[in-house]
């Protein structure tokens, strides 16, 4: 069975009232086949296997559905029932639809919804959407909905009345009928994806640097091939192929060290070779000049082995096949005959190296074998000066800028250690690092660092996107996902040691730490505290989630405050913030199991540039970020918060705000959108202090005046076109327009269910009409190629961030 969230005919005319003559014969067999794989022998279906073939969360609806379905009550459902609840759904008129509908949500029967049957649907829609809210919340989302459809307050909802309020939604009907029917719908035909068009103008705006390079080291290793191959055609064809492919390894296995000079290419990010040269994809670079150096290895090799074993057979020649390969008594090479020797070693070491270097060594807890095998680069390179003679020449400048750049790189980190100040353990296993900053740790928004921290691994360098801002002096932050062996070492290491201070002197030490804090905040730029949403963190005793929102169920401080702020514009913007304030104190005086004060030892290396450096030269720039891939943007977004509170002036006198009308020079954004998708509700506890301060900051702007547009998107999350999740949605909605923030965030941003339209994403955004639109992204690969697809078709210029 397919499971409700699997691609079925929800593309297809049939589902919408006008299915042919094959195509409903073909459905009504898929349903046959469907039901006998369920059914048992006696050829009917119970409840219990009905809510495995339903496949969903809550038993709610499993149960609903089947009392609808169970038409003469037996208690089980027969093939002929479902094929006629079915195709009433399918071939039904919109009034029989909506039916069905309101026999859902009308639990009791009689005829009407009263509010707490609709309490008990919406409920039930939370679940199945993984979203947890207080009871509270609960009623006022039941209560909302329940006001706008309840016309004539009779304290009931009537069928006419249900209908009345679902035609504010106009798609409802269509995709009723799919959301209903899905889980019995036969699987789609394959979709082949239309392959890519090199020759579109489209595709050359993203991909014109790539090519080029390409283009350029193809031509570079024919050119040298050809030379060093033509110098030797006396000598035969083995030895032609040999000497060519060694002239093209004399560049290679020189210039493959050149793209990992990090400090260099972050150098490079500021010059105009930035616009040329692909220097985002230094990586995916490295890794196809490693596949070139092991095929033109391993057809070097042949071509000498060839030639070696016509050697051998020579009469004229008096050694064997093995002394040739082997031994230096040939006296083959410049340096005492070690050319055959040294070049069997060679492929040993990187067949080695190849061999660990495949992603199933690297990302399934064996880094340590990835890194120390990498390190045989330097044995590897004083084999090449002895086994060629000219190497030597090409490794000169290369490895001169290399060995410069590892020597600056292992002094800065090793100078001295930093210490870890400060941890915060956050939802979906996240580890938020509060490092000591040094004094000359000089970085810019989206940068990353490589963290090193002996107690967890000696030799382990991982690289982490910094995600606070420059401006903020006196911390470095890293938001670390447990995703590998590391991390996962790094996340339990925290979790196991005892919370915030152990010992003697425990409240003395921590309110001392605290003071300091709070005395260095009062000279620098105050850091935006992403533990401010802790406030609204209200754990559910059954469940173990974290709510967002500012809910404060036992307490009157934030009606108190609602009261105060629906004033005006300015006042409430103000109350808005001296009530994020205030609640800063509040939450500074909780003790967290998951906040730690701690003194750990560690270094890093860095600052190293990303393609996020160009957000800030550009006119529309539109920011992706999926998951923890938000890191790079809370560095930016930071940033950009700073600067516009730097602009901001208030008069003392009638509290009146306005901005310096000028921007900084290194900033030419006229438009920023911000999309952040997550699976689950927790996840946007990372950052939604920071995004609460984003919309707080523009609150007095006009909406064409605002530059900065959050869109937030929950996975997990079932959207309108699911019956599962109309109610709840619509509810949310009504809830979210009357109290002016989202009840899943707590941001004045409404939270999307499901996925993001791409498409009417990037129409919108085209339409705007802001300037040049360049989309960054930075999560996974598999949607990077799906964004991408879409920025071609719009020609907007794509980035990713790589590591």
């Amino acid at each position: 069975m397919s499971a409700p969230g699997d691609t079925a005919w929800t593309d297809s005319e049939g589902f919408r009232g006008t299915m042919t003559a094959e195509e409903d014969a073909k459905w009504l067999q898929w349903v046959t086949h469907q039901f006998k794989t369920i059914a048992g022998n006696d050829g009917e279906i119970n409840l219990q296997d009905f809510k495995k073939a339903l496949q969903v969360k809550e038993s709610f609806f499993a149960e609903r559905f089947f009392v609808l379905f169970d038409s003469d009550g037996s208690g089980t459902i027969t093939l002929q029932e479902l094929q006629e609840a079915l195709t009433l759904l399918i071939h039904g008129s919109p009034m029989d639809k909506l039916k069905f509908l309101f026999q859902v949500y009308d639990v009791d029967g009689s005829g009407s919804v009263d509010p707490d049957e609709l309490r008990t649907v919406l409920q039930a829609c939370l679940h199945e959407s993984a979203i947890s809210l207080p009871q509270e919340k609960l009623d006022q989302l039941a209560l909302a909905l329940f006001e706008s459809a309840d016309k004539d307050c009779s304290g009931t909802i009537t069928f006419e009345e249900l209908r009345d309020e679902l035609q504010r939604v106009p798609e409802v009907m269509e995709n009723l009928t799919i959301s209903a029917a899905r889980w019995l719908t036969p699987p789609a035909p394959p979709r082949h994806q239309r392959p890519p068009r090199p020759l579109t103008s489209a595709y050359w705006h993203n991909h014109r640097s790539h090519a080029l390079c390409l283009a350029a080291f193809v031509g570079l290793h024919v050119l040298l091939f050809a030379l060093a191959a033509s110098a030797y055609r006396a000598f035969g064809a083995s030895v032609m192929v040999a000497k060519g492919c060694g002239q093209c390894l004399n560049f290679d296995c020189s210039f493959i060290a050149v793209l990992m000079l990090r400090r260099c290419l972050t150098w490079l990010r500021a010059t105009w070779l930035a616009q040329v040269l692909p220097l985002d994809h230094n990586i995916q670079f490295h890794q196809l000049m490693g596949y070139v150096v092991v095929g033109l290895s391993l057809v070097h090799t042949v071509a000498h082995v060839v030639n070696f074993a016509l050697q051998a057979q020579s009469e004229a020649s008096p050694f064997r096949f093995w002394e040739l390969l082997l031994t230096t008594r040939p006296g083959i090479g410049w340096v005492h005959g070690l050319a055959s020797p040294t070049g069997v070693a060679l492929l040993l070491l990187l067949l080695l190296m190849f061999a660990c270097s495949s992603s199933c060594v690297r990302r399934r807890g064996h880094f340590e074998v990835f890194y120390w095998t990498h390190l045989s680069y330097l044995p590897m390179w004083l084999l090449l000066i002895l086994h060629g003679p000219n190497f030597w020449k090409w490794l000169l400048v290369p490895g001169t800028l290399f060995f410069l750049e590892k020597t600056i790189s292992l002094a800065a980190s090793r100078m001295a250690a930093l210490n870890i100040v400060e941890v915060n353990l956050l939802p979906s296993k996240v580890t938020h690092l509060l490092i000591k900053r040094p004094p000359l740790f000089h970085y810019r928004p989206g940068d990353y660092l490589y963290l090193n921290i002996p107690s967890i691994a000696r030799y382990e360098w991982h690289p982490f996107t910094i995600s606070s801002a420059p401006e903020q002096k006196d911390t470095i932050w890293l938001h670390i996902r447990s995703q590998g062996q590391w991390t996962n070492r790094l996340f339990e290491s925290f979790k196991k040691s005892d919370p915030v201070f152990c010992g003697s002197k425990r409240l003395s030490r921590r309110l001392e730490m605290k003071r300091s804090q709070r005395k260095s905040q009062g000279v620098q730029p105050q850091p935006i505290d992403f533990r401010a949403s802790a406030q609204s963190a209200v754990a559910s005793s059954k469940e173990v989630t974290v709510e967002l929102t500012s809910y404060r169920p036992e307490g009157t401080l934030w009606r108190e405050r609602e009261g105060m702020v629906n004033t005006g514009t300015k006042d409430r913007t103000r109350a808005l913030r001296q009530a994020a304030a205030e609640d800063r104190v509040l939450v500074s005086e909780m003790c967290s199991e998951n906040h730690q004060f701690c003194n750990i030892k560690c270094y890093i290396d860095g600052p190293y540039g990303t393609p996020t450096r160009r957000i800030f030269a550009s006119e529309h720039a539109v920011l992706i970020g999926a998951g923890i891939g938000i890191t790079p943007f809370a560095s930016i977004l930071q940033s950009i918060l700073y600067r516009h509170q730097k602009r901001k002036h208030i008069c003392p006198t009638c509290q009146h705000s306005w901005r310096d009308s000028g921007q900084d020079e290194d900033m030419k954004l006229h438009k920023v959108d911000f999309i952040w998708i997550n699976r689950d509700q927790q996840s946007f506890e990372w950052f939604v202090s920071l995004l609460t301060k984003l919309e707080m900051d523009q609150a007095e702007e006009t909406q064409e005046g605002r530059f900065l547009e959050l869109h937030m998107y929950m996975t997990s999350a079932l959207s309108k076109n699911d019956i599962k999740a109309i109610g709840l949605q619509m509810a949310l909605d009504l809830l979210a327009k009357k109290e002016k923030k989202d009840s899943i965030t707590g941001l004045q941003t409404r939270t999307q269910p499901g996925r993001p339209d791409w498409n009417k994403v990037f129409q919108k955004v085209a339409a705007e009409k802001k300037g040049k639109v360049q989309v960054f992204f930075c999560g996974s690969p598999a949607l990077a190629k799906i964004l991408k697809g879409h920025c071609e078709q719009f020609s907007f210029k794509f980035f990713q961030e790589n590591f």
